[in-house]
């Protein structure tokens, strides 16, 4: 959102499971995204910073203001979290240790990426970008799930089974937003920065 704005910053990689993580400092919860404005104040939430950055330029704007349009890129953004959200529970699910995994919860939040991916790929249609012909939030939220399923689900091949969604995916990794920043794992933190 920051790079698609076009509002300068500075990107740090910080592992919250890190014993060293500095998240905890800037979000009480431990969770990232955390945004730490000029004013060392800070927001947390990514459906929190994405609408205070598209209020904060006029530039690009990724939310419509047209109500029945934004309550559409909203139901992407929802529907994309929680596609994002099952993937984390999975991985977080299979670090367990063997005795404690939880093969039905596993399969549960599979299940969930599945009917979210399916029902992006239907919502999508032919559409050059989720809500139609206009770059919105709703493609960076699909984006930004689909490149998680990449980083930690390698192995579950979604491109062979939703192809217009491998397309948008593909458009979308085009985009020096997305480009600077796919996931990789963290530096311990205080490590590398990128602006």
């Amino acid at each position: 959102m920051l790079a698609e704005k076009k509002i300068d910053y500075t990107f740090e990689l910080d592992n919250p499971w890190d014993e060293n993580s500095r998240v905890p400092d800037a979000n009480p919860l431990g969770k990232v995204p955390v945004l730490v404005l000029e004013d060392d104040s800070t927001l947390f939430d990514s459906r929190v910073i994405v609408e205070f950055l598209d209020r904060l330029s006029p530039l690009s704007r990724l939310i419509p203001t047209d109500n029945r349009e934004k309550i559409e890129v909203k139901r992407w953004e929802a529907l994309a979290d929680g596609v994002l959200d099952a993937a984390v529970a999975v991985v977080m699910e299979r670090r367990r240790p063997a005795k404690q995994k939880s093969e039905a919860t596993i399969k549960r939040q599979m299940e969930k990426i599945e009917r979210g991916l399916a029902v992006m790929s239907r919502d999508l249609e032919d559409k050059p970008w989720c809500t139609g012909n206009a770059f919105t939030l709703a493609d960076i939220a699909c984006g930004v799930a689909l490149g998680y399923l990449d980083f930690r689900h390698g192995t579950y091949d979604w491109r062979v089974l939703y192809s217009n969604l491998a397309k948008l995916a593909a458009k979308l990794a085009e985009r020096p937003s997305f480009a600077d920043t796919v996931p990789h794992e963290a530096e311990p933190a205080g490590g590398k920065t990128k602006k």
